[in-house]
């Protein structure tokens, strides 16, 4: 089996190209940017563009004078070659960290082999990349061909598995991958085509602190995870993901190698994924894992006092209610204490244990040692009453369990990144969405850039870094710019901006009968051709209920099948609709004229009674600061613009995107969604735009379908 999306390397260039491993590559001149970007454009049979050509010279300009860099680089510009080049051509190490696999896919197997092929004549080298990704992404060979230790593999077979029959579905994925295991030559989960569950997948991964060690693992010298390290370790780029980015800033765990330029793309998601990295969580299920991992090793004393901790856990949070918790109560951190204490115990024991007795003591050990540590962290951070975090209680009914837990994260993200992500390297920030309500410092402050700190967006020569901003201590100023370099769309001649003025502000029930009629005669004019972006999964039930029964399109609703199948159906029948509501606001690429209505249900503000938001929201008012602007209205701005987008992918696409929200007209903050949006020809005129939809529609080309993926 051949893969491209790890080792991009041919045999006969191996020579070449590995002495870059030993020795810094020599920079090009950054006059020869545009020189190269040229070869590149055309090695990929794109067309070079103006936006393009000036991201690409504003990067190697911040590389140059070491200064960090914001840019917003519009739908079809282009901007993986306009980073790629200025980074190649710089010679110094780069790690690009992204937010989708899919993009990550875009890079390594079609961006990079084009760009390093058409740069080659120029850099007289072929640089090496590679994608790197964290230690459970890679199946484990130890787990593949030893087992899984402990209690992880109990209820997988039934009595009927020395007949070779697995009892259901999660025994047969095991099946199937430890099959694949003997296939594959990364070991990525993501090259594994058709995927396993989660569950599934757990059995045979294990995360970093749970493994082994390659000088300890028998099957240490095979070890995809480890490849994928080595291999990260001699490329010239290294394509990431932001969490791996978060572990490497803000944990002090350096998982990258090192290098002299990042580049965050898809930026807009940083932040949300920084916090998720950085957020924990106090679970009864992940104390009584412990117990049962530590139980064949600890001893008895330290997992009786685990096991009597968890009860007592169990016992408060089966009534628990959800909300923020600005101060455990007394009986709450009693009984936090006491799975910090008692996770401690079991710690030392397994510490000063052992029993030759078992065949996979190390396993067994490392397993209980990982739970047990996490669980003491977790404990004890709750414990700590931080400023700097939130804690809530969270219910959740997966399962039918009803259980309730305590989660912990980070009020703000900005000072980590801030301490863990400017220093001693240039850091370009790019994405399609950067600016909202036409400024860079909302995003810019988020991600840790100070507005005091900025540089003017235009280099001359006089511009003095040192004399813009203060430092925090002894610690320097992260000086950066910010650019937008636009889009090659004419959005205002290709797309319609319509707000629904007449309607009723929204409330909290989703059944709204004037927008649903709004929503059905919008539909109607556009034959079909809907993507439909709800702030809810319970509004966006409740539409599709309701446009099924009134409407011929046929209706899709996220949750129905895979997004990938929903996506490619919706993308293969101008008649069909899709209708969601997270993932399909940033995460649907479909040019052409099978998406030509985007609507969205409202404004998408975050819930009232989220914890960590209206945590965030306080502490900007608490400092002066506008807290609905500086977070709710935020949120929601960065999300309606990424959705937006959804609409012109490419040259020839027209359409229109209604907002069936009046509140972007009619009230104060309305300019402020506006203009964090494609520059669209805007109206609240409805009768204009069920025309426009009607002549859209009756010129539509015909869609091609979209074959299956496999």
């Amino acid at each position: 089996m051949t893969n491209d999306s790890e080792s991009q390397l041919p045999a006969e260039d191996a020579d070449e190209a590995g002495s870059v491993a030993d020795a810094p590559a020599e920079a090009v001149p950054r006059a020869r940017v545009p020189e190269l970007l040229h070869a590149a454009v055309a090695s990929v049979g794109g067309v070079e563009r103006p936006g393009q050509l000036r991201m690409a010279e504003a990067v190697a300009d911040a590389v140059d004078h070491g200064e960090h860099l914001l840019v917003q680089a519009g739908t079809g510009t282009g901007k993986s070659l306009a980073y790629l080049v200025p980074a190649l051509a710089h010679g110094d190490r780069v790690v690009v960290a992204t937010a989708t696999l899919a993009l990550q896919r875009q890079l390594v197997e079609r961006d990079l082999p084009r760009t390093v092929e058409a740069l080659h004549p120029v850099l007289r080298r072929r640089p090496l990349f590679a994608m790197l990704k964290g230690r459970s992404n890679y199946l484990c060979l130890h787990r593949a061909n030893e087992g899984t230790p402990g209690d992880e593999g109990e209820g997988l077979f039934d009595p009927v598995e020395a007949l070779g029959g697995p009892a259901g579905k999660l025994g047969k994925e095991v099946l199937r991958l430890r099959e694949w295991a003997d296939e594959t030559e990364t070991g990525d989960r993501d090259d594994m085509t058709p995927g396993v569950s989660d569950r599934a997948w757990a059995q045979l991964a294990v995360t970093s602190k749970e493994c082994l060690g390659a000088t300890r693992c028998a099957y240490g010298q095979e070890c995809f995870a480890e490849k994928a390290r080595e291999r990260a370790k001699l490329a010239d780029v290294v394509v990431t993901n932001h969490a791996m980015l978060a572990i490497d800033a803000i944990e002090g765990a350096p998982v990258l190698p090192e290098h002299g330029l990042l580049i965050i793309d898809e930026a807009h998601e940083l932040v949300n994924r920084v916090t998720g990295a950085a957020t924990a969580e106090l679970t009864v299920g992940a104390v009584n894992r412990t117990v049962k991992r530590a139980a064949r090793l600890a001893n008895e004393k330290a997992v009786d006092a685990l096991q009597a901790a968890a009860e007592n856990y169990h016992g408060l949070m089966e009534t628990a209610q959800p909300g923020r918790v600005e101060e455990l109560p007394e009986y709450l951190a009693y009984a936090v204490t006491a799975i910090r204490d008692a996770s401690r115990q079991v710690i030392t024991s397994l510490g000063e244990t052992r029993d030759k007795g078992l065949s996979d003591e190390d396993a067994v050990r490392k397993q209980a040692m990982a739970a047990a540590e996490s669980l003491h962290e977790t404990a004890d951070r709750l414990l700590q009453d931080s400023e700097y975090d939130v804690v809530w209680i969270e219910r959740s009914d997966r399962y039918g369990l009803g259980t309730a837990s305590l989660r912990v994260a980070p009020l703000s993200v900005s000072g980590l990144l801030r301490e863990g992500l400017y220093k001693e390297r240039a850091v370009v920030l790019t994405s399609a969405t950067l600016k909202l309500g036409g400024d860079f410092t909302g995003v810019a402050a988020s991600v840790g850039l100070p507005s005091d700190a900025r540089l003017p967006d235009v280099r001359t020569p006089g511009d003095n870094p040192e004399a813009v901003g203060e430092g925090m201590g002894d610690e320097p100023v992260p000086h950066w710019r910010g650019i937008d370099v636009g889009s090659p769309f004419k959005y205002s001649k290709q797309g319609i901006l319509y707000v629904a003025r007449h309607l009723a502000d929204p409330g909290r029930d989703p059944e709204r009968p004037d927008m649903l009629d709004e929503l059905a005669d919008l539909i109607g004019a556009a034959g079909g051709r809907t993507l439909g972006l709800f702030s809810s999964m319970r509004g966006a039930q409740t539409a599709a209920e309701a446009m099924r029964e009134r409407l011929d399109q046929r209706i899709l609703l996220q949750g129905e099948d895979t997004l990938g199948e929903l996506i490619r159906e919706f993308a293969s029948d101008a008649t069909t609709c899709l209708f969601g509501t997270l993932s399909l606001w940033q995460g649907v690429d479909v040019p052409g004229s099978a998406c030509q209505l985007v609507v969205m249900d409202r404004i998408p503000f975050p819930r009232p009674d989220d914890p960590l938001m209206s945590a965030r929201q306080k502490d900007v008012e608490q400092r002066g600061g506008n807290g609905f602007m500086a977070v709710a209205a935020t949120h929601a701005a960065l999300l309606m613009a990424q959705g937006a987008g959804r609409l012109v992918r490419a040259a020839e696409d027209r359409g229109v995107v209604a907002v069936l929200d009046p509140r972007v007209e009619t009230k104060r903050y309305g300019g402020f969604f506006r203009s964090s949006m494609p520059e669209f020809w805007y109206t609240t005129d409805r009768n204009q735009v069920r025309r426009s939809l009607a002549a859209i529609d009756d010129s539509a080309a015909p869609v091609r379908p979209v074959p299956k993926r496999g």
